[in-house]
């Protein structure tokens, strides 16, 4: 099983190479993988920065919750372009989105599977009943129908994050598909009074919420 935390922060628009590059140093320089992180996404989506950290241990028991030893530095560098987002931020902690959903079919899961980041605007408090739409959701055959491996729901501040991981296969067969299946479509409906594009005013289809990769790194040992 592999844990993930979810940072969200204000990044400016255009400073992807700049970001990805200082990690893509400190990523080869040091060894993430000595803390525990055996992966990381980097994503943007407007003005969001979206750090996806992937480890082997959950870090509330192992106590390794830093990413790389050069954290500091690290933060030093991407600071012009890197900012909080969440209104009441006072301490890194607070950059962490809460996880407040998570669900994943029986068995184990395939070897190759591809991991797509949503993003959207949640209403104040509306955590349970997101929750709730997905349970009734997932406990039909829409997860198998998409080939969905594993689903997790995170909110910081306004901010939705929803990482959904899927069969490599099947991800392709159904990218821009998903409105052809009437249980995809009450899922989006059942969601309205909830969730939100993050900028409605560039919203056209689903594939306008999902979030673009722009660094990604793997331990290889």
């Amino acid at each position: 099983m592999v844990f993930r935390n979810v940072i969200v922060c204000h990044m400016v628009p255009g400073s992807e190479q700049i970001v990805g590059g200082v990690f893509g140093h400190y990523d080869q320089a040091t060894r993430p993988q000595d803390l525990g992180v055996i992966g990381r996404y980097l994503l943007s989506h407007h003005d969001l920065y979206i750090h996806v950290i992937e480890r082997e241990q959950d870090p509330r028991i192992s106590g390794q919750t830093r990413g790389l030893p050069a954290f500091q530095k690290i933060a030093e560098e991407i600071g012009p372009y890197v900012t909080p987002y969440p209104r009441y931020w006072k301490n890194p902690s607070d950059s962490v989105a809460k996880e407040f959903y998570h669900w994943a079919p029986e068995g184990e899961p395939p070897a190759d599977t591809t991991l797509t980041v949503i993003v959207g605007r949640i209403k104040p408090g509306a955590e349970p009943d997101v929750a709730r739409v997905f349970t009734e959701s997932d406990a039909g055959s829409l997860p198998a129908d998409l080939g969905v491996t594993g689903r997790w729901l995170y909110s910081i501040d306004d901010v939705y994050v929803h990482l959904l991981e899927q069969e490599s296969s099947a991800a392709e067969a159904t990218r821009d598909r998903h409105g052809d299946k009437p249980a995809f479509g009450k899922v989006m409906q059942d969601l309205g009074p909830y969730i939100e594009p993050y900028r409605p005013d560039r919203w056209q289809g689903p594939q306008d919420s999902v979030a673009g990769v722009f660094y990604r790194w793997q331990a290889q040992d």
